[in-house]
């Protein structure tokens, strides 16, 4: 019950009002006397608390053999009033600081650390949907898979290129990066790009691994990036194409570059 009720005080209702409200659900009509016994609300507050209820439009008053009933907006009403409000006030709020936003000076290009998960797939979905031509990707399975179904959306409009890892059956234009003991073997070193237009990217370690990811908009990194999701795709290719097993050899090559 507890969970509940801070649910409905986060929709804007104070703790009186939310006891209230859920005490006439359970009851149905009832006295203010009933309501103030089940929902714990002072007998003292409980007709304040109704007549502001009434007013919100949440709970109806109604007299019967002259005394007063109160009754709960029913709560699919309830709900669907909620929602239309929330609506309401998202657009209008969005509507409001877009334009603020617009009006602020043209900044030099950043590059800002982003954290929490919910925080960086929501950056992510609001990225890709801001794309209107060219979506330029580099990810692996698990944070492929949160995002699969908002990639699939955009590539209605827009052209979708990029190499994924231990992902099947990824998208169309989509390469798969080869299977190999450096990819197989790479434990925590994993990591994302995702680059609009070629003008903003968000970077990083995936959400689970709960590392550092980036927002940019500069273009050093953004053609840095791409160039070298690119790197990644024709290689991918080349090797595809070769008869040959060039595999070790880029292995025994990889292991000599970077070793210290």
């Amino acid at each position: 019950m507890e969970k509940i009720l801070q649910k409905i005080q986060s929709l804007g209702f104070n703790q009186y009002e939310a006891k209230a409200y859920v005490a006439l659900v359970y009851l149905g009509a009832s006295s203010a006397y009933q309501v103030s016994k089940q929902s714990g609300v002072p007998r003292a507050r409980i007709y304040e608390v109704l007549e502001g209820l009434e007013k919100m439009g949440v709970v109806m008053k109604e007299e019967v053999n002259e005394a007063a009933q109160y009754s709960p907006l029913p709560v699919e009403v309830f709900l669907e009033s909620i929602k239309q409000k929330w609506e309401d006030t998202y657009t209008s709020v969005q509507q409001e600081l877009k334009a603020v936003e617009n009006q602020r000076p043209k900044a030099d290009p950043r590059v800002t650390t982003i954290k929490g998960e919910e925080t960086i797939l929501s950056f992510c979905r609001i990225l890709l949907r801001r794309a209107q031509s060219r979506i330029i990707i580099s990810m692996w399975d698990m944070m492929y898979e949160k995002l699969e179904e908002d990639l699939q959306k955009m590539q209605k409009t827009c052209s979708l290129k990029g190499i994924v890892f231990q992902v099947e059956n990824p998208l169309p234009n989509l390469v798969i990066h080869r299977k190999t003991d450096y990819v197989d073997n790479i434990g925590e070193k994993k990591w994302f790009i995702i680059s609009i237009d070629g003008k903003e990217m968000i970077y990083g370690h995936p959400v689970e691994q709960n590392g550092n990811t980036f927002y940019t908009d500069d273009p050093v990194h953004v053609s840095l990036l791409e160039n070298y999701i690119w790197h990644d795709v024709l290689v991918n290719r080349l090797m595809q194409e070769s008869k040959e097993n060039l595999q070790p050899w880029i292995s025994g090559e990889r292991e000599i570059f970077f070793n210290k």
